[in-house]
């Protein structure tokens, strides 16, 4: 099968377009992009045994030993890393990395709605008639991606954002807004690539794969679904918030070694995007930012 073009997104800091180092490029579009590759990614990988075992050599300290030459190959900020490289005593712990305090800034206004993570990002503004969102030509349905009709309601005719992070990200999320947060429920699923050459091949892969939703009443965003899907290589995705208050900027969780993806879902006329995201995201063009970043704000109906 012919390769998939380059992958190109907008980096928002610099406006300049941007081409994606993939990290194992070559295995990712053989398993993608080769029928026999598909059958060996199903049989062989996509499943909990193999991501355990790949999680685990990550975690040990000859692992240690990929950190210098992943920093350079991505051109890691190591000036905005909490400790420095030589203090991590495996890959996963240097991937599940903080950050220096205040290398992160979320706007305090509460009508300002902040990206929760550093990813790429898509914006929808208003979802698909029946709950949908549009993924690759074709789109999965919100009730499909919650495992559940009942909880699908809220967000019809509503608003979606999705965040991207690359295995080079900071891997942190945290909460874009204040309010109340409920425990997270976890749903099982398989463990597919969440990179754009997975989704050429399996569309739906939000739908599929393994992933952790919290409900969340914000304090000037309405209601919204805060969505982590796992994929390919995550070990886990792990909370580190407790139920309850919590605020702006607050850390909610992290995801151990590999790309993944963060959903969030909103009820009608809550948010307003930017227009910058809304433009590129209409040309399905990926646009990358950094956690704290506004993306958007309290819609004015809402205010």
């Amino acid at each position: 099968m012919k390769a998939t073009r380059e992958i190109y997104y907008r980096d928002r800091s610099s406006n300049q377009l941007i081409t994606e180092i993939i990290d194992n490029e070559a295995f990712l579009r053989w398993f993608y992009e080769n029928s026999l590759g598909f059958q060996v990614l199903n049989i062989a990988f996509n499943c909990k045994a193999p991501q355990q075992l790949y999680a685990t050599l990550k975690r040990s300290s000859k692992s240690r030993a990929n950190i210098a030459a992943f920093v350079e190959k991505h051109s890691i900020n190591v000036e905005e890393i909490e400790l420095p490289l030589s203090r991590y005593r495996s890959f996963n712990e240097f991937f599940t990395r903080k950050l220096k305090p205040g290398k992160r800034i979320f706007d305090r206004n509460p009508s300002i709605f902040c990206s929760p993570a550093d990813g790429k990002v898509l914006v929808y503004p208003q979802l698909e008639a029946e709950q949908k969102i549009p993924i690759k030509g074709t789109s999965i349905t919100i009730s499909d991606l919650l495992d559940s009709n009942i909880a699908a309601n809220p967000y019809r005719n509503g608003s979606a954002l999705i965040v991207r992070l690359a295995p080079y990200d900071y891997h942190r999320f945290h909460f874009p807004v204040s309010g109340i947060a409920q425990g997270t429920v976890d749903i099982q699923g398989q463990y597919h690539s969440v990179n754009p050459i997975a989704l050429a091949k399996v569309p739906d892969v939000f739908c599929r794969n393994r992933r952790a939703v919290t409900t969340f009443w914000s304090d000037q965003f309405g209601q919204i679904a805060c969505i982590e899907v796992g994929a390919l290589t995550v070990g886990s995705i792990v909370q580190t918030y407790q139920s309850g208050r919590v605020e702006k900027g607050q850390e909610k969780g992290y995801f151990q070694y590999g790309g993944s993806t963060i959903v969030l879902l909103f009820e009608p006329n809550r948010i307003q995007f930017d227009d910058d995201l809304i433009r590129d995201s209409m040309n399905q063009l990926e646009v990358h930012v950094s956690a704290g970043n506004k993306i958007g704000h309290q819609a004015a109906s809402d205010c």
